[in-house]
């Protein structure tokens, strides 16, 4: 759906959620978003009283896309495979390189998120964590993942190598380092 014929609450959540993706939650304003969806502030504290709540709803809608997509991952596939579709669906999120995945360019300025914001990152940290867990199980049940970690151990390091991996694509303007975070956690044969 084009954003013009959407309300104008999604358009703000969406536009919020780039700026943010963009430039971190101390790099946007509600001015920013009354020029890009074509209202006035006071339009956008109708909705959204403060800039806390605008973030906290953005970081909810964003988890739920993500799981959302997570949900669509194969459960037939081995967990190799489900390890690869998970990173390029990540890589997805990079856009043309200029993008940090919401939760992880937040988690960047969490020492000025207000406190259920952070938790909101948390969890969405948590969620991906505690998937990506289940399929390292399996990956080390089956043999198609190597790693000498415990499952909640590796899909720590696997997420938090994403979204470093994240950060240095957009330095570098190259997706490649996501490649290179994947191919790290397949088995050899």
């Amino acid at each position: 759906m084009d954003t013009t014929t959407k309300p104008v609450r999604e358009q703000i959540l969406d536009h919020a959620i780039t700026l943010m993706m963009l430039r971190g939650y101390n790099g946007f304003s509600y001015r920013d978003l009354s020029e890009l969806v074509g209202v006035k502030t006071s339009s956008i504290h109708y909705y959204f009283p403060s800039k806390d709540d605008l973030v906290l709803e953005a970081v909810h809608a964003y988890t739920q896309e993500v799981q959302a997509a997570v949900r669509t991952i194969d459960t037939a596939l081995p967990a190799q495979a489900k390890l690869a579709t998970f990173a390029k669906m990540f890589g997805r999120t990079l856009g043309d390189g200029d993008h940090i995945c919401l939760c992880g360019m937040l988690a960047a300025d969490i020492e000025t998120l207000p406190e259920p914001v952070r938790l909101a990152v948390q969890a969405f940290f948590k969620a991906n964590e505690a998937w990506l867990a289940t399929v390292f199980a399996e990956g080390a049940h089956d043999g198609t993942l190597a790693t000498a970690a415990a499952p909640e151990q590796a899909a720590r390091a696997f997420f938090a190598a994403l979204q470093g991996a994240g950060l240095a694509s957009r330095l570098f303007r190259t997706k490649s380092r996501l490649d290179e975070v994947e191919a790290s956690f397949k088995l050899s044969k």
